[in-house]
C-alpha cells in the first residue's frame, strides 16, 4: 500500500466519507451524517480528519477538544483495510492534534457489542472506563 496521507476534511469529502461510514457500520437513523459534518465544519474544521491513499478515502474520523476532554467518534477505515495500521494513525494524529491544544485527556465511544474496536483502542493505550465510576447519558438537543 502506499503512503497514507491525512489532511482535514474538503467539501468534495462528504460523499465517500458519509459512503465510509455506512460501509463501516457507524450511521444510525437518528443521527444526520450531512448535518453532523456541516456541524463540524462550523465549530471545528480542524477536527474533521481524512485518510486518503491514492486519492481514495479510505479513513475518516471527528476529533474535538472543549479545554477539559478531547473526544475521537466516527473513527472508521474501509473495510478492505482494516488490520493494516490505518486507525492507529488517525488516533495517532488525532491524538497530537489534542496534545497540541493542552487536551490532557481524550474520550471516546465504541458500541459495546464492537469488542474488535475496543480491543483496537486497548492495544492503544485506551481503558474501558466505566461499571460504578462513569456512566454515559446523552439528551438530545435537536431531533434530526
Amino acid at each position: 500500500m502506499t503512503a497514507v496521507l491525512i489532511r482535514e476534511f474538503v467539501p468534495a469529502d462528504a460523499d465517500p466519507v458519509i459512503a465510509l461510514w455506512r460501509d463501516c457500520g457507524l450511521l444510525r437513523p437518528w443521527n444526520d451524517p450531512e448535518r453532523d459534518i456541516a456541524r463540524k465544519l462550523t465549530d471545528s474544521p480542524w477536527g474533521l480528519l481524512v485518510a486518503e491513499v491514492d486519492g481514495r478515502i479510505v479513513g475518516a474520523t471527528m476529533v474535538g477538544y472543549d479545554g477539559h476532554r478531547g473526544s475521537i467518534n466516527y473513527l472508521a477505515v474501509a473495510p478492505d483495510l482494516q488490520g493494516m495500521g490505518l486507525g492507529n494513525d488517525l488516533v495517532t494524529h488525532a491524538e497530537a492534534l489534542l496534545l497540541a491544544r493542552g487536551c490532557p485527556k481524550v474520550n471516546l465511544s465504541v458500541r459495546g457489542d464492537n469488542s474488535g474496536a475496543i480491543a483496537s483502542y486497548e492495544r492503544l493505550g485506551y481503558v474501558v472506563e466505566g461499571s460504578d465510576h462513569a456512566v454515559a447519558l446523552g439528551h438530545r438537543l435537536i431531533a434530526d
